[in-house]
């Protein structure tokens, strides 16, 4: 069941509106009084908002928005409405990371003024009180930079291995890029494989992984990630995050990816659970915090760290640091500088993850691997950023070109796949699945809310709904089906993801184009998740996980190693940077 998001905001105390050309009533209030309504699309569906008005000032906002992302889009929910009755005005920033959202909100409550008669482009903000920032120390033994999947994976097994310890987040709320994930994690010989009769083995896991980083990845750390996959995902189950259903993923020679019981986003489900442990281990999270810089000694270790709120100025001394920032795939500036062919694309990232724990780490001299590989991920709905997870190719769905034909094994590595959209006219493609998927894939259902999908009760009525061939679209479905059958693709060789057909109705389809993914490249680790600087040894007190690190991916991550990763080394750096801590003790 989905929870429901709901605000109600009264005025608690009586703030003068300035509202310069706002057409007056009657008896000269600024506004007609009443209670009017607004509608707009958010990223989850429709976001309502309800505005009460006096004659002289916002007195009520109410936003709904139950179908908003979890801990991302209902954090605007949340936040925005009482900005805007604070200030008394719509001309608010949005949440970051939350553009979407924030901006149907916005969209939703202007609509709401309009119907009203005022103008908001002439209503002026009520200026509070600003205070001086002020400074505060804290003194904990361990401290997190960041609030993703890897940070609060580090951070709970630093509290279990006995450390005080807390994270900061410059963002809103929790869960940063892993709440996008999608698909699954990877990871071999578990229990739920074996229970399922698939044989598979961490050596063909780190072969699949190495061969799908063009063997420029570091095999010291490719194999740690691949042999502790196992232990995660029990620890994972462990939490509260039981991840027993398996799929197939581009560059996997076995069904490998694990994803939750009922098929829905990997991502939303373990940030639930992370936010549980966090919250019962009572480990502080200072969010809206942005960290930057981080203190060393006289020794070059690191000691802590400087970080920034809206009020406060933060000096945290820690024993031990840990580094989980993410990449920079939302960082044009930054990527394009390795690549510039990517000026211009869309990107899956949340609009935090600018690279900021590499240029502070780098500023005290830790070492860099890969920058220039940044991953393109073939499958991404252009209008919304929307990633379509590897699995709906996985679980049989096909890609075809604007001639309605199909160009190759969907199922390759995602450069590839990525580069063959790229070379077809106007170089998108669209998804072509069944309601048999759709039964087996929860995370379908967010597409089909999102208005991304278009729906026909037959092969050829979806063609014509998207401008194809009927009878080229309909040859295409045919022959693939004959392929599934058969199990034997003599058009393209893909022998992976054809466990169903596209037979039962009603049909759909997305239309996708390539946008920026993963930044492979970031700060030089070792297998104890410890920082290594310029001159080749590991910073004293210097630890880091996910995605701001490189070496693991190498030239192209296959889908579903990013959660492995964020799991198997946020749990290396928490109790390294535990053992570490004890030591100085």
């Amino acid at each position: 069941m989905r929870r429901k998001f709901a605000i109600v905001l009264t005025s608690a105390m009586m703030l003068s509106l300035a509202a310069c050309g706002t057409q007056d009533n009657a008896s000269g209030s600024k506004f007609k009084a009443g209670t009017y309504e607004g509608t707009a699309k958010g990223f989850g569906g429709d976001i309502k908002a309800t505005v009460t008005l006096s004659g002289d000032k916002i007195e009520k906002i109410e936003v709904t928005g139950d179908k908003e992302t979890q801990g991302i889009g209902s954090v605007a929910v949340e936040k925005l409405p009482a900005k805007m009755l604070e200030t008394q005005t719509v001309n608010v920033d949005g949440v970051s990371g939350a553009t979407a959202s924030s901006g149907a909100i916005i969209t939703a409550v202007t609509s709401a003024f309009e119907k009203a008669g005022v103008d908001v482009s002439k209503l002026q903000a009520v200026e509070s009180d600003k205070k001086e920032a002020t400074k505060e120390t804290l003194n904990v033994d361990t401290v997190v930079v960041g609030a993703g999947g890897a940070g609060m994976t580090a951070a709970l097994e630093a509290k279990a291995a006995g450390m005080n310890v807390i994270i900061v987040e410059k963002a809103s709320y929790s869960g940063g890029n892993t709440s996008r994930a999608t698909g699954g994690m990877n990871a071999a010989e578990t229990k739920t494989q074996k229970a399922l009769n698939v044989n598979d083995t961490v050596d063909q896991f780190v072969k699949n992984t190495m061969a799908g980083g063009y063997n420029k990845n570091n095999e010291k750390l490719v194999r740690k990630m691949c042999e502790e996959s196992s232990n995660a995902i029990d620890w994972l189950a462990e939490i509260g995050a039981p991840l027993t259903d398996l799929s197939f993923s581009g560059g996997a020679t076995n069904k490998r990816i694990h994803r939750p019981e009922d098929g829905s986003g990997v991502g939303a489900f373990l940030v639930k659970a992370f936010n549980k442990n966090i919250e019962e281990k009572q480990i502080p999270v200072y969010y809206d915090t942005e960290a930057t810089k981080i203190l060393t000694d006289d020794k070059g270790a690191a000691v802590g760290i400087e970080a920034k709120s809206e009020d406060k100025v933060y000096t945290i001394n820690a024993k031990s640091v840990i580094l989980a920032t993410g990449g920079f795939g939302a960082n044009e500036e930054l990527y394009t500088k390795y690549k510039p062919q990517l000026k211009g694309y869309v990107t899956t990232n949340v609009s935090t993850i600018t690279g900021d724990g590499i240029i502070m780490a780098t500023e005290i001299g830790a070492n860099t691997v890969d920058m220039e590989q940044i991953q393109i991920h073939p499958t991404v709905e252009q209008s919304t950023s929307l990633l379509i997870t590897e699995s709906v190719r996985g679980d049989g769905a096909i890609l075809v070109n604007k001639s309605g034909v199909r160009f190759g094994d969907e199922l390759r590595t995602r450069d590839v796949v990525s580069a063959s959209i790229i070379e077809q006219e106007d170089s998108f493609a669209y998804l072509i699945f069944d309601q048999q998927l759709r039964d087996e894939l929860k995370a379908v259902e967010k597409y089909i809310e999102n208005g991304i999908v278009t729906t026909a009760d037959s092969v050829e009525e979806l063609a014509k709904k998207i401008g194809l061939d009927e009878k080229t679209l309909s040859t295409t479905v045919s022959t693939w089906n004959k392929a599934v059958a058969d199990k034997k693709d003599a058009e393209f060789g893909r022998n992976t993801g054809m466990d169903h057909d596209i037979s039962v109705g009603p049909f759909y389809a997305i239309k996708i184009a390539p946008g920026v993914h993963h930044t492979m490249g970031g700060l030089e680790i070792n297998e104890k998740a410890e920082v290594i600087s310029k001159d080749g040894n590991a910073i004293p007190g210097l630890f880091a996980a996910g995605e701001v690190c490189g070496g693991i991916h190498g030239g192209n991550r296959i889908g579903g190693t990013a959660v492995t990763d964020i799991v198997v080394f946020g749990r290396i750096a928490g109790t390294t940077a535990a053992d570490y801590t004890k030591s100085l003790k």
